[in-house]
């Protein structure tokens, strides 16, 4: 069987690429294809040392860097990669990669991450984020989005079965191309993360420092709380931001190697994280080092962070809405006497880790395998 992973674009081994490393190690034979592969070769090791087929867009000027810029062309470009000698296409699809070109004897499995974020339901906020909210280049970008709307809900036909990250993302899917989907969440190495049952006094946020992540929120609300510690490590455009809302309880530690990130999950006596995740992978990392979380219930965390009666079960708690006064009085009911047990948190992360993904995705797309060969021979 000849098998082709379908990736958006190769430059960093991060959430989508840590997917697509697993479904690698189901199928070392499979070939990988791209719009664009700028990753640095000391980094290619989770693909196995292969090199992707690009389209078109590799080779445009400042492909490197402006890749993004390419937006309007990716359906194109996308359509024109040749995958017609495979039997089985596995898409990892946020943006473009499902809109690839398969025939009726082929089987195409989309692992979708999210339909296109800012071609939907996140477009006002994307257009604002981008200050496209007025203007000619506004209109551009938002008629350039419609097309893309247009394109995204056609090419859903072609897949065979879509695998969602969440059930988050699986209405997502419902709503947006009116197809059901089999949930099987991302991997998480669990295993590069151990257990400490001791805790230190303070609390951690990670996280990249984007819009959607409300660090500058978490950062603000600790400072309102000046008996309260909180270490911050990332990077990112908010950065700035932080710094200039945090009080002297509040430590910045900008960006900071795995082994720091992981030193300090594990000694933390929580992890807060407000943003609405898709699913989110550094919530069960924080749980596999024992340390329970303090998390926006909306999205993703409600499938990751358990938050229940039963101290045996409990692994943290939910703030409803994002603002400083519900961070405020989420982590004053973590003081207030809650009781968390570090192995409930470990063994809850340990759901999310890499053999169970290997296994049931690996069952999955096998028994999509069979149900089209038990079609092909009842024609």
């Amino acid at each position: 069987m000849r098998v082709a992973i379908v990736h958006e674009w190769f430059l960093t081994h991060a959430g989508s690429e840590k997917v697509v490393e697993q479904i690698l190690k189901i199928w070392p034979n499979a070939d990988l294809f791209s719009v664009v592969d700028f990753m640095p070769d000391a980094e290619r090791g989770f693909m196995l040392g292969k090199r992707a087929k690009t389209t078109f867009i590799q080779n445009l000027p400042k492909a490197r860097t402006k890749y993004r810029a390419y937006l309007p062309l990716m359906p194109l470009a996308i359509e024109q990669l040749d995958l017609s000698g495979y039997d089985l296409v596995i898409s990892s699809s946020h943006a473009v990669a499902k809109g690839v070109l398969t025939g009726p004897d082929q089987v195409h499995v989309c692992y979708c991450h999210s339909p296109i974020r800012y071609a939907w339901d996140l477009q006002h906020q994307y257009l604002q984020e981008s200050r496209l909210a007025k203007g000619f280049k506004s209109w551009l970008a938002r008629i350039i989005l419609h097309y893309i709307r247009i394109w995204d809900v056609r090419t859903a036909h072609g897949v065979d079965q879509f695998v969602a990250n969440s059930a988050f993302i699986a209405r997502r899917i419902r709503k947006v191309y009116g197809r059901d989907a089999v949930v099987v969440h991302p991997p998480a190495d669990v295993s590069a993360f151990t257990l400490r049952e001791d805790k230190e006094d303070f609390y951690l946020a990670a996280s990249r420092m984007v819009p959607y992540k409300k660090m500058p929120m978490i950062v603000e609300a600790f400072a309102r709380m000046p008996e309260k510690r909180l270490v911050v490590i990332g990077d990112g455009p908010e950065l700035d931001k932080c710094r200039a809302v945090a009080g002297p309880n509040v430590t910045i530690m900008g960006y900071q190697s795995f082994q720091v990130l992981r030193d300090h999950m594990q000694r933390a006596k929580a992890f807060v994280f407000a943003a609405e995740e898709d699913f989110g992978i550094t919530p069960v990392e924080a749980q596999a080092c024992g340390t329970p979380v303090i998390a926006f219930g909306k999205g993703g965390a409600l499938e990751t962070v358990v938050d229940s009666p039963d101290p045996a079960q409990r692994t943290g708690i939910f703030f409803r809405e994002q603002t400083l006064e519900a961070v405020m009085e989420a982590v004053s009911r973590f003081e207030a006497g809650l009781a968390f047990d570090p192995l409930a948190c470990r063994r809850n992360a340990e759901r999310f880790g890499v053999q169970a993904f290997q296994d049931k995705f690996r069952t999955l797309v096998e028994r999509v395998m069979v149900a089209r060969e038990e079609q092909l021979h009842d024609e």
